[in-house]
């Protein structure tokens, strides 16, 4: 089913401990990172109110409500977390070794799609694999999203490393202790907080034999069956048409490319399934075939040249993702971040 490069449905050999942050290995020897410099004072700006009265304001504050009146409402990370939740307990498959890693790359392609991070421009870069190509921090403009905000600034306030380097070391994957404070923790819990205060979790206490556990169950099932469509959609349909949605505005730059991403990365999360229970099993295995050419397409920098593969599913894919390209010329060192995630993902078994 697989393409030799590709991903297999197996469970990786990681150990992932309940907080959701995997035990280490030692793929990883990057250059110690640099002293970090001290943050800037908070800014305050004053208008005018009534009366005469001065009012002061944190100009962030109106700069991060801009930036999420652009974005859809969820985060790659969150779309994937939704996916593998499951819908009434509300927790995640203790067997998913896939989850914790495919989330930290989400956050590295989220940051590329929001303009915070690109490749860097050095022609010489080509000579390397492309997830061994280095990324810098272009914006560090606060996006309002913790986790993106968290990894941007560890980014901007490190030496330069390359994709696969920062997806390794986010997820703990160093045994360099100088590396062990790039690791961002509890990732998993936090991004379901964030989905409780949108509205599409709630958190409930679960007794688990000897511990309780708090839990997410979903609240608006709505949202969880938008992307679930938004999958079976790239998955079987001949022609893929992605209907504008909160989750998917129509005025979203790259909305094919990011829910090509979407797709991946809950394949290389292990979470792709969930999104297919309703299908028989024959249409099951032409997803899981056609995600596969999916991901051994846009993996690659220039992405591959696509004419609807040997599935003969989304023939239009290939024209839509080559128009937003075409239309965001000036931004295909970002792109270029995103194909250096995807490629990582397609190792992701053989990495854990």
């Amino acid at each position: 089913m697989a393409s030799t490069g590709g991903l297999t449905r197996r469970r990786g050999g990681a150990t992932v401990h309940e907080d959701g942050d995997e035990s280490p290995s030692s793929r990883v020897a990057s250059p110690a990172p640099k002293q970090q410099q001290p943050e800037r004072g908070v800014e305050t700006s004053y208008s005018n109110g009534e009366n005469g009265h001065k009012i002061a304001f944190d100009p962030r504050d109106i700069s991060e409500s801009v930036e999420r009146g652009k974005q859809p409402k969820l985060t790659l990370m969150e779309e994937i977390l939704l996916l593998g939740l499951k819908d009434k307990q509300g927790y995640l498959s203790f067997w998913n070794d896939n989850i914790s890693y495919a989330l930290r790359g989400c956050i590295v392609i989220e940051l590329a799609f929001r303009g915070r991070v690109s490749m860097q421009k050095d022609s010489s870069r080509r000579r390397f694999p492309l997830s061994d190509r280095i990324i810098e921090v272009i914006d560090d403009t606060l996006t309002g999203e913790v986790l993106l905000d968290e990894a941007l600034k560890m980014m901007k306030s490190s030496e330069k490393m390359s994709v696969s380097s920062w997806i390794d070391l986010m997820s703990g994957e160093t045994w360099n202790l100088m590396k062990i404070g790039y690791q961002l923790k509890q990732v998993r819990e936090r991004l379901a907080k964030g989905l409780v205060d949108k509205g599409i979790l709630r958190t409930e206490k679960r007794n688990f034999l000897l511990f309780d556990m708090a839990t997410h169950p979903v609240v608006d099932a709505a949202a969880k069956d938008e992307i679930r469509k938004r999958v079976r959609n790239v998955c079987s349909n001949r022609t893929v048409v992605l209907p504008p949605s909160q989750f998917l505005p129509e005025e979203l730059e790259f909305r094919y490319l990011r829910t090509i991403s979407m797709v991946c990365a809950s394949y290389a999360a292990n979470v792709l399934e969930n999104a297919l229970v309703t299908m028989s099993h024959e249409a099951r295995e032409r997803a899981f075939a056609q995600v596969d050419e999916l991901l051994a397409e846009y993996s690659q920098w220039p992405f591959g040249k696509r004419a609807g593969g040997q599935q003969g599913i989304g023939t239009n894919i290939g024209q839509a993702i080559a128009e937003e390209v075409e239309r965001g010329k000036d931004k295909e060192l970002q792109l270029e971040v995103v194909a250096a995630c995807l490629s990582v993902f397609t190792r992701l078994d053989s990495l854990l």
